[in-house]
């Protein structure tokens, strides 16, 4: 949540010292949880509260700001009413006249209090109001924030005059409005915990002389009245959004409502729906144009524009709430007999009712009809979460409102008999050799697949034969933001951050496990997707993945820090010790190479270590990304933990570098986005980045070195996954004596190479991932033969259907030449020779590049391989060997090939910061 001091700095002290030097005598007026948290807040800054002036108890229960003050021994004045036929009642005035106060502090107060009261203390009044006045003056103000449609909520704390809410401004803060924010949403997250501290805050600046008064603007003035059943119908002749605001503004009380199927009912639970048409029944709403949808997940409404909300609880006319997805259905729930264990939990609950109403607790106990609020609420639900560790919602509660019905609901829920709502996939399906995939292709935000923001969809292409595989959902800067805001919440406030490690262990293993259930579909759908060779694809794209979920998923519950001796202070002692902290919201950037494999490597290490995620997938290879989101939810994942975003780097992956709740990016591509990503990181605030960018990785092949394997190694440190691999060898230095023989053998064995469809067994190279690289490709290979390289075989596109190039083997390359310097990504073999013997000349010609992800080496000689791999200027050196990265190995470059590492230990600490912490004892 972003948030801002709107009119003055939030702090205008110069030192505690000061802070602390002026008190004032306070009085304060209100009512409620709000009012004693005010209260507590100014005792604790040193103030003195010489008198509390509340309402009369309801049902024999104080206010919770007379319970407060009670217990402290300020006096407390209950009154029904200030004024009697609208003037001040003498004895009242009196009995507040006496407590000397010399401000008076109105959290939430109403306009009823007389101005003699106003006025009299020498520091006159202040009052806190929950909107940015001079907007939505009067009451219901949160509500009607929702109701306008407004994208910042926030709070005004100002001087009390003898106009409603008109009196200058002492301070404001805001935050944004999320998609479906509540009310209770905005109250609970910023208006309630924010505004205690605001009061505190405003209270020290009149102390110390530097509160200021604002005049209010009547520019955007507005005065709304206070919510009202009446006025509380749905006109549904209105835009979907118009209609979601509506309902959200009107919840908890009164209650949008409306006529379905002839009975009058109030809905609950709005959401924005941008997913696929569900299927259900068919009920007719009184006033809008097409009937609406009874469906698994809720209850779909349409607006004037034909966009839809679904609506997830509705309340009958004698009060009971039900799941919208339950409409018209007869109550089929069954009463569970309770275990002796369950008997003991009941008798908790029945003591945390019993607190909250002050009274004896039976089954017919109606919560809210005992005088039960929306506070009492929030804390029935943290008391049943303390007292016998079941999590429930808010909801629960207002859906269960008897105590008999709460206990079957915490009982369902203790017992795992709740069901959480299904997924809903709208697939795109696709025939391939006999088998029918199912792949998501929307937008995954918070656990559910939605469309963009616009609507904007691209087509993602098959380059084996360029057909359409399915439309994607293309990502605005808007899903960005709710996608960043998503995770956000899941870091600050889900499950995910007071889960324990072992149990996220528990969740990633299981994730892991899941895709290998799925990994022949997921290793046809990158086939499809990226062109990959189906057999390569399901034990390295996939295989690899799942090797890498399992491995960290193992490190959960071993990141910890150490304690560190200090110099002792005699005659103190000290201690310090170091925590392992995840970092926040992170953002992962992965390129079209390995989409599964990229996420994993990146993804694993970050969850791990406990941080939330945004992850945009490369624009072509969106779709094993979206199916490993199902996955997620499977496994169980909170909400807003992984979001995936597929769509344009130029604006979603932009935005993700600028955004200032971002606090980590990962990024794989190309080292002039690199680039462009540090500035904006930088920029942004300064946020923590790590790199994998370009390579040009030398391998050099000496003439001691075992020719078979050095043969069939250099085949694959350059053709693997058709050289879409970011350690390829970009260029190959072969010793003078050998050279020739070594490029006659590999261009016999790229003749025995089988080109073709990536879904046959048989097939050893596929298609490039993308037309506009295989013609990048070429053209690298025009520019060699330019300059006077011999093009010794291939150089084209193939002769038949798809995005196929020969693969290629260049030689004569001098070091001057375009090809020698920079990286094809494909696959073309570079040929150097150099003079035999001349160890240390190659070895500077293979370190004078600008990249150092890889390199190799292939020599009998031990000594020699080890002085040239010690030599050698890369992140990752092949000794004999090429293309074996392991998931416990740290992999990543030196210099332009970025910074940072992916993979085993190393790894971990890319996404975790770490904190000192030294006490005396």
């Amino acid at each position: 949540m972003m948030w801002r001091a709107a009119l003055i700095p939030k702090r205008l002290f110069a030192t505690s010292q000061e802070y602390w030097a002026n008190k004032m005598k306070i009085a304060v007026i209100g009512q409620s949880m709000f009012g004693a948290d005010t209260y507590n807040i100014l005792r604790k800054n040193g103030h003195k509260v010489v008198g509390v002036f509340t309402i009369p108890d309801v049902g024999g229960k104080q206010d919770p700001l007379a319970v407060a003050a009670s217990q402290d021994g300020v006096p407390v004045f209950k009154f029904k009413r200030w004024r009697l036929k609208g003037k001040p009642i003498p004895e009242v005035v009196e009995q507040y006249a006496s407590c000397g106060a010399e401000l008076n502090v109105m959290p939430f107060c109403s306009q009823f209090i007389p101005m003699n009261v106003i006025d009299h203390p020498k520091n006159g009044s202040i009052i806190y109001h929950p909107s940015i006045l001079p907007k939505h003056r009067g009451a219901s103000a949160i509500n009607w924030t929702l109701m306008s449609g407004d994208k910042k909520a926030g709070f005004t704390i100002f001087w009390a005059d003898d106009g409603l809410d008109t009196g200058p401004i002492l301070l404001q803060r805001e935050c944004d409005v999320k998609a479906n924010d509540t009310v209770d949403d905005i109250y609970n997250r910023f208006l309630y915990p924010e505004g205690i501290k605001a009061m505190g805050e405003a209270v020290q600046l009149i102390a110390d002389g530097k509160a200021p008064k604002i005049v209010q603007s009547e520019e955007g003035a507005s005065y709304e009245g206070i919510m009202k059943h009446s006025t509380a119908e749905i006109n549904w002749d209105q835009p979907a959004i118009n209609l979601h605001n509506f309902i959200r503004g009107n919840d908890k009380v009164p209650g949008a409502w409306t006529v379905i199927n002839d009975e009058k009912v109030t809905l609950f639970g709005s959401t924005v729906h941008r997913s696929k048409l569900p299927t259900g029944e068919a009920v007719q709403v009184k006033g809008m144009a097409q009937p609406g949808i009874v469906h698994k997940n809720g209850l779909l409404l349409y607006g004037s524009d034909g966009k839809k909300i679904n609506v997830k609880n509705i309340q009958y006319s004698d009060g009971k709430m039900v799941a919208a997805s339950k409409f018209g259905q007869a109550d089929a729930s069954e009463t569970l007999e309770l275990t002796e264990e369950e008997k003991g939990m009941m008798a908790k609950i029945s003591t945390a009712w019993g607190g909250i109403l002050n009274k004896e607790i039976d089954e017919e106990t109606d919560f809210f009809k005992s005088g039960a609020g929306s506070m009492d609420v929030v804390r029935l639900v943290e008391e049943v979460k303390q007292g016998i560790a079941v999590v429930l919602k808010n909801e629960d509660v207002y859906m269960n409102t008897t105590f008999g019905a709460f206990i079957q609901k915490v009982i369902r829920v203790f017992r795992g008999l709740e069901v959480e709502e299904e997924l809903d996939v709208d697939y795109a399906e696709k025939e391939v050799k006999g088998n029918v995939l199912q792949m998501p292709h929307q937008l995954f935000i918070n656990n559910e697949f939605v469309d963009a923001a616009n609507g904007d969809e691209y087509n993602t292409i098959n380059p084996a034969d360029e057909s359409v595989i399915c439309k994607v959902s293309k990502a605005t800067v808007e899903d960005v933001d709710e996608a960043v805001e998503a995770a956000k919440e899941a870091f600050e406030v889900g499950p995910w951050s007071t889960m324990n490690p072992r149990d996220r262990g528990e969740m990633m293993f299981k994730l892991a496990n899941l895709m290998e259930e799925h990994q022949e579909e997921l290793a046809m759908i990158e086939s499809i997707d990226s062109g990959a060779v189906y057999t390569l694809a399901l034990k390295t794209h996939v295989g690899m993945s799942i090797q890498t979920f399992r491995y960290f998923a193992g490190w959960c519950d071993k990141i910890h820090g150490k304690t560190i001796p200090i110099n002792q202070a005699h005659p103190n002692r000290n201690l310090t010790y170091t925590k392992r902290e995840p970092i926040g919201v992170c953002a992962i950037v992965i390129p079209w190479n390995y989409p599964l494999m990229m996420l994993a490597w990146k993804m694993a290490s970050c969850l791990a270590a406990g941080n939330t995620m945004v992850l945009k997938p490369a624009q072509v290879t969106p779709l094993t990304a979206l199916k490993f989101a199902e996955l997620v939810v499977k496994a169980g994942f909170p909400k807003g933990v992984i979001n995936i975003l597929p769509g344009a780097g130029s604006n979603i992956g932009q935005r993700l570098a600028d955004h200032p709740d971002i606090r980590k990016l990962g990024f794989t591509g190309s080292t002039p986005i690199g680039k462009q990503i540090m500035k904006s990181a930088a920029v942004s605030n300064l946020k923590k980045v790590s790199l994998e960018l370009g390579g040009k990785s030398p391998l050099i092949i000496f003439s001691d070195c075992d020719m078979d394997k050095a043969v069939r190694f250099g085949m694959s440190s350059v053709f693997f996954n058709k050289g879409e691999n970011c350690i390829a060898a970009g260029r190959l230095f072969v010793e003078d004596s050998i050279h020739d023989e070594f490029v006659a053998r590999i261009i016999e064995e790229i003749k025995k190479m089988k080109i073709g469809d990536p879904l046959s067994a048989s097939t050893d190279h596929g298609p490039q991932n993308h037309k506009a690289h295989l013609d990048k490709l070429v053209e690298y290979c025009d520019v060699a033969v330019k300059e006077g390289a011999t093009l010794t075989y291939g150089g084209k596109q193939c002769d038949m259907p798809g995005l196929y190039m020969m693969p290629t083997v260049i030689t004569d390359v001098q070091d001057h030449m375009y090809v020698a310097k920079e990286e094809s990504f494909g696959p073309i073999m570079v040929v150097s020779k150099f003079p035999d013997g001349d160890v240390d000349g190659v070895l500077k010609r293979a370190n004078d590049t600008e990249y150092g992800l890889a390199s190799g080496v292939f020599t009998k000689d031990i000594s020699k391989a080890l002085y040239v791999s010690d030599k050698l200027d890369a992140g990752t050196v092949f000794v004999n060997t090429y293309n074996k990265t392991d998931v416990a190995s740290p992999f990543g470059g030196f210099k332009q090939s970025g910074f940072g590492k992916d993979l085993g230990e190393d790894a971990l600490n890319e996404y975790l910061k770490t904190k000192a912490v030294t006490l005396e004892y």
